[in-house]
């Protein structure tokens, strides 16, 4: 009885629209990590090296059950500057810089192509940056083959290979190639469509531009389209946004992820080309947030955590539906159980028991692989605390529930004992109605899917001690 009636409640909190309860919303909106990892980045050491690296490669070799792999490639370059954007780019007209990197990344792409059985299959691929669509499709193609070469790809219903794509790089025709090079995704940066909002963070698109290339990309079969935003740019309305919202919704993608915009120009500098004055106040962001989980919801799409909202019937739905969601340094995925492999210049990789990142100048980077090294420049290495931590952030965040009994059967632990701080802890959660503890579980609540974020950090044991900057959790 009690297990149908958990059952019943899991249910209606994947059918019920999401609460917007706006006191608790700015009650728990507050500074914290995203667990796109655990533990976060910045608990990796500079002591894990290439030598780590390469012994966390052996071991998953050596797994009962080898995972397929994944990659993360970096492409840094840009043609151009957007004031908000705080990732590792290079501004630069100078084609030739990217032809040098392309090379050098092959070269990784050799060497880490070496260090995995050759029975694995690469499942997934995506490409970041940076701006992806820099390197020509030409150069793509380069690309894709050296991967191929080195990685072995699986067979093409069981990848899901995916580039981030700036509209203001492509054609209609190049959309057609990207699809005939093997990717089968595509995530298109819009960030929105208000002429002013654009003027202000110095990225000029026009809404023509962008339904041009979804139209194309429909056209040419991919499989899943993807649109960024961004709320709580400078000069943003909830009138501005609200007509943004209607265009996207016409365009009917895939998957849509709404960003919050983290001002930090402290901490970047491109950040400080935003004029104080353009910046909304933190109430805006607030009813930005509002309006977007209402209007997108109220258009048919499923809420799967966070900032990622899908059609009911693509696959993150889906997953999140069956239990089989996952996540990893893209945020959510159908495809996360992999060993992930960072390629490129501050990429960051998930091989077995560890985490790595890569060096982060171009000339570093160049320098190691010059040298037949890797450019892993600091890692991190799991231990029993790490991974049974990681299992109950993975299933908080991607279920919206803990199972004790499933935690202590996998890490043999008395989960109300060894987790009776942090159940103190979240009683005012509970209290406030965002989450419901019983004996056997813990079942995150409609009001309280938005607050996930601030759930998983009491789970965090470093989080007291971390140096970290973090997004707000709301």
């Amino acid at each position: 009885m009690a297990a149908a009636l958990r059952f019943q409640r899991l249910d209606s909190i994947m059918q019920d629209t999401l609460p917007f309860i706006r006191p608790l919303v700015e009650k728990y909106d507050r500074p914290g990590p995203r667990y796109t990892s655990y533990p976060t980045a910045p608990q990796f050491q500079a002591a894990f090296a290439e030598d780590d690296y390469r012994a966390a490669a052996e071991r998953s070799n050596r797994a009962a059950t080898p995972k397929p792999l994944s990659a993360y490639v970096h492409i840094p370059f840009c043609e151009s500057l957007c004031y908000y954007c705080a990732c590792n780019k290079i501004i630069t007209h100078n084609r030739e810089r990217a032809a040098a990197y392309l090379a050098w990344l092959k070269r990784e792409v050799e060497l880490q192509g070496a260090l995995f059985d050759d029975s694995r299959r690469m499942t997934q691929l995506h490409l970041g940056g940076g701006t992806p669509t820099y390197l020509s499709n030409d150069q793509l193609g380069e690309l894709m083959a050296a991967l191929d070469t080195a990685f072995h790809f699986a067979e093409p219903e069981a990848r899901e290979f995916s580039l981030e794509v700036d509209p203001r790089t492509v054609t209609p025709e190049q959309i057609h190639e990207l699809h005939a090079l093997g990717f089968n995704r595509l995530s298109f940066g819009v960030q929105d469509f208000d002429t002013r909002v654009q003027e202000a963070v110095n990225r000029i698109q026009s809404e023509a531009q962008v339904v041009e290339l979804v139209a194309a990309a429909r056209e040419a079969g991919f499989q899943s389209v993807s649109v960024d935003l961004i709320y709580g740019l400078p000069l943003q309305t909830v009138a501005s946004f609200d007509a943004t919202l209607d265009k996207i919704i016409a365009l009917r993608p895939d998957r849509i992820a709404a960003y919050s915009y983290a001002h930090l120009p402290e901490l970047f500098k491109a950040q400080r080309l935003i004029r104080p004055e353009d910046m909304p106040p933190p109430e805006r962001k607030i009813e930005l947030l509002e309006l977007t989980i209402r209007r997108l919801t109220e258009a048919g799409y499923v809420y799967i955590g966070m900032d990622h909202f899908a059609l009911p019937e693509d696959e993150l739905s889906l997953a999140k539906e069956n239990g089989t969601l996952q996540r990893n340094f893209q945020g959510y995925s159908t495809h996360a159980d992999c060993d992930l492999i960072g390629l490129g210049n501050t990429a960051i990789g998930k091989v077995g028991d560890s985490y790595s990142q890569n060096v982060k100048e171009t000339a570093q980077y160049q320098a190691r692989l010059e040298a037949g090294r890797l450019p892993v420049m600091r890692g991190y290495r799991l231990n029993a605390d790490d991974r049974l931590r990681r299992d109950v952030i993975n299933a908080l965040m991607c279920h919206g529930r803990i199972d004790f009994a499933a935690i202590e059967a996998t890490h043999g632990i008395d989960f109300r004992a060894y987790f009776a701080d942090a159940l103190a802890e979240l009683e005012e959660m509970a209290d406030d109605g965002l989450l419901v503890i019983d004996e056997e579980s813990i079942e995150v609540l409609p009001a309280g899917r938005l607050m996930m974020r601030n759930a998983a950090m009491v789970f965090d044991a470093y989080l007291n001690h971390s140096t970290g900057r973090y997004s707000r959790t709301v």
